[in-house]
């Protein structure tokens, strides 16, 4: 692909401001507070008349209260010069429609499992979900619905820790919020030294989730 970009190219471009690079196989999200599944509706229309013009496909999450869009290129999502121009339209599209965005509702749910032997266990874990591989450590949901489940290989068993925890992927300048909503409602940061790119927290009970970033540059 002659036009790939990054996750920060993609931020840095005009008319995106609505949109947020995201790991979930690498989108361009946004999230549109329509407020009626009928305003909904016409947005949609309208996001499909956009992307039959420009030859290129989203995602389109369509509920009551919002709509979550997502865009990519390739088949398990890479960012594109054609990502920016459809996410630049759709956004004319729903200031016309006077539809706000609410990049706070922009997220991904990753599961992380430790294992001993990572490639042992990722075939049992496509065959009961019905997923597909991607690269050496992902298994990946080919109708981009549910979470994705990354498998990472331990030096050694460690017994008394938690061998699956969730990743949260948020947009980059909507962690610290998150952070800090975590930790008033009871949770702690466990590790901080892999910021900015994620940080670890833990629940009043010890169980632990990854609040990351992506941005692929």
């Amino acid at each position: 692909m002659t036009d790939q970009i990054s996750g920060r190219q993609f931020l840095e471009a005009d008319g995106v401001a609505d949109w947020r690079p995201i790991w979930g196989g690498a989108w361009a999200c946004a999230y549109f507070r329509t407020g009626s599944l009928q305003i909904g509706v016409t947005l949609v229309e309208k996001i499909g008349a956009l992307a039959a013009t420009a030859g290129h496909d989203a995602d389109v999450d369509l509920r009551a209260e919002g709509l979550t869009v997502r865009l990519f290129s390739g088949a398990c999502g890479l960012l594109s010069r054609r990502d920016v121009e459809l996410a630049r339209a759709i956004s004319v599209a729903a200031r016309e429609l006077h539809i706000p965005a609410d990049p706070s509702r922009v997220q991904h749910v990753q599961v992380s499992i430790d294992a001993s032997v990572a490639a042992a266990a990722r075939p049992f874990w496509c065959a009961v979900l019905g997923y597909d591989m991607f690269g050496d450590e992902d298994v990946f949901d080919p109708l981009r619905r549910g979470p994705t489940f990354t498998f990472q290989e331990m030096d050694e068993p460690r017994p008394q820790r938690n061998r699956i925890h969730i990743d949260v992927y948020l947009p980059h300048d909507q962690v610290e919020a998150r952070i800090a909503a975590a930790v008033a409602a009871g949770g702690h940061v466990v590790n901080d030294t892999n910021a900015p790119h994620w940080w670890t927290l833990a629940d009043p009970e010890g169980n632990e989730v990854d609040l990351a970033i992506w941005m692929s540059d």
